[in-house]
């Protein structure tokens, strides 16, 4: 914290540092047992009516009264990371969106909103990159009316936790009364090691999901519309390991190969077959199809509770690179 000449806290924080990333020390209430100090970092949202609002890189945005402040000071950003291709925030967020392209999609300046018949929150979504063309408040009236009409709740994603998010979004969506449903992260890696850790033996790859494929995936009554969007992406492939006794398969996964991105989603193992390396089987030979394509970097999305998946994800070498959260109109 900052701590002057004299050995005594200094708040070095204004409200003209909105938008900055800073850290701050607050007195906790004396009545609640516990620390006596607790220290925030993150991108200072608002300072208003006496009132600082910062919101961390997971997306949680922690109100603190001016008065509880014994220090505080503007930091730098958070160094850049050593494992993994670079890559920013911006140029990840439009890989994604086109390996899970909508039925169908509208600028709003240049925000894309994005519908699927309600087929995941990724194709269902307004993506607020860059400027809508109109106030906020008049631009998320025409987000809640282009989904209404389409008989669709009205979602907007979201991401912080690394240079370009959208801290300051987050938490106006938040004063606005929108609600934080979901939140996952965003992880990368490099290729080459993915399709190093397995032969990929016994895995078929094809263009298209057939229904042993579908049997497997989690996502229960697949339309149409949902067929549409798993294929959808710039070069689609889909993994399967058969099952010893016919039936479901033992493992499925699904990668979309976009430049020098290969996108890893939908990787699931029959229950009874876990931790058995069917899932790094998967991965392997998928990455070894998209370096053939010219492809040198992996990304998937995780949710934050999903443990298993989590560890499994680390041990490959994919680290996190930013959240990414999708607010409900109230």
């Amino acid at each position: 914290m900052e701590i002057s000449a004299s050995g005594r806290f200094e708040v070095r924080v204004t409200a003209a540092d909105v938008g900055k990333r800073v850290s701050v020390r607050r007195l906790n209430d004396p009545a609640t047992p516990g620390e006596k100090f607790t220290d925030t970092v993150g991108v200072l949202a608002s300072w208003d009516d006496g009132v600082l609002r910062i919101t961390r890189k997971s997306g949680e945005t922690v109100r603190i009264p001016e008065t509880s402040l014994v220090a505080g000071k503007v930091v730098p950003a958070a160094p850049a990371r050593r494992r993994g291709p670079s890559a920013s925030y911006e140029e990840l967020a439009h890989v994604s969106t086109r390996a899970w392209r909508p039925v169908e999609s509208e600028r709003l300046g240049e925000w894309e909103l994005r519908a699927a018949s309600g087929f995941t929150r990724r194709a269902n979504s307004a993506l607020p990159l860059g400027d809508p063309g109109l106030p906020l408040p008049a631009a998320l009236d025409a987000v809640r009316r282009w989904y209404g009409d389409r008989g669709l709740p009205a979602y907007v994603q979201t991401a912080t936790g690394a240079e370009g998010t959208q801290e300051l979004l987050c938490a106006e969506l938040e004063r606005l009364g929108w609600v934080r449903e979901v939140s996952a992260e965003m992880w990368i890696a490099a290729l080459a090691p993915i399709a190093d850790l397995d032969e990929g033996a016994g895995v078929v790859l094809a263009r298209e999901a057939d229904e042993a494929w579908l049997t497997r995936y989690q996502r229960k009554g697949v339309s149409e519309v949902a067929l549409r969007v798993l294929g959808s992406g710039p070069s689609v492939w889909f993994a399967t390991v058969p099952a010893a006794g016919g039936g479901a398969p033992a493992a499925i996964g699904r990668c979309v190969v976009d430049g020098r991105w290969a996108g890893f989603a939908a990787v699931e193992v029959d229950p009874a077959l876990r931790r058995q390396g069917l899932a790094t089987r998967v991965m392997a030979a998928l990455a070894r199809r998209a370096l053939d394509e010219g492809a040198s970097a992996a990304w998937l999305q995780v949710e934050t509770d999903n443990v298993g998946a989590r560890e499994m994800y680390a041990g490959m070498g994919f680290t996190a690179h930013h959240a990414y959260h999708h607010y409900r109109s109230p």
